[in-house]
């Protein structure tokens, strides 16, 4: 046999072969469907928002790491940076955990300007991925919480002013007697205090 007729004739081996295994596979009984397919969710119901957001920061001079909470759009200053934190998001703990938070950092200069360094995502589960590197301090994102130990800004405000309003007011001593009201060009004289001492 010639080398072309071996290729011809394995040619239509494969083709026969094709034929019976496509046969076969419609002639095979279908899966049966599920009872009930689960809903599916809706793509973005799974994302948890989070009012705060709970940062570390390392200062590079003095080798200590601290850890510190900041309220969403409230700005926390850790050494010469500002930090602002806009969104905080959190996955449920059912899920593969995802943890990501858009930040604004912004660098107090020596001339007391501010300067914007880094306007992003911060990502927990990467933290050197999008970390917020400067000369002395870097702060990176370690999760997103539902509540803090530190005092939400608006309720310290609030607690300000209950203590201003719980104080007494103060009251003049009663032996304090009003000044008379001076005119520019005509000096007044000092009020006379009346002689208390008894003369009999």
């Amino acid at each position: 046999m010639s080398f072309f007729n071996l290729i011809s004739t394995g040619g239509l081996t494969l083709a026969a072969s094709l034929a019976v295994s496509t046969a076969a596979f419609a002639a095979s009984p279908t899966p049966a469907a599920p009872a009930a397919p689960a809903p599916a969710a809706p793509a973005g119901s799974d994302r948890i928002t989070n009012p705060v957001a709970e940062f570390a920061g390392i200062d590079k001079i003095t080798g200590r790491i601290i850890t510190f909470d900041v309220y969403i759009d409230e700005t926390v200053q850790f050494g010469a940076l500002q930090v602002t934190p806009r969104v905080c998001y959190s996955r449920p703990q059912t899920e593969e955990p995802r943890t990501d938070s858009f930040v604004e950092v912004d660098e107090i200069t020596l001339d007391r300007k501010i300067r914007r360094i880094f306007t992003g995502w911060m990502f927990a589960e990467s933290p050197g991925l999008n970390a917020v590197e400067h000369a002395v301090y870097d702060v990176w994102l370690k999760e997103c919480k539902q509540k803090s130990d530190v005092p939400a800004p608006d309720a310290a405000k609030a607690d300000a002013t209950k203590a201003d309003t719980s104080k007494p007011a103060a009251t003049k001593p009663a032996a304090a007697k009003p000044k008379p009201a001076a005119s520019p060009d005509v000096e007044q004289p000092d009020p006379v205090e009346p002689d208390a001492t008894d003369a009999n």
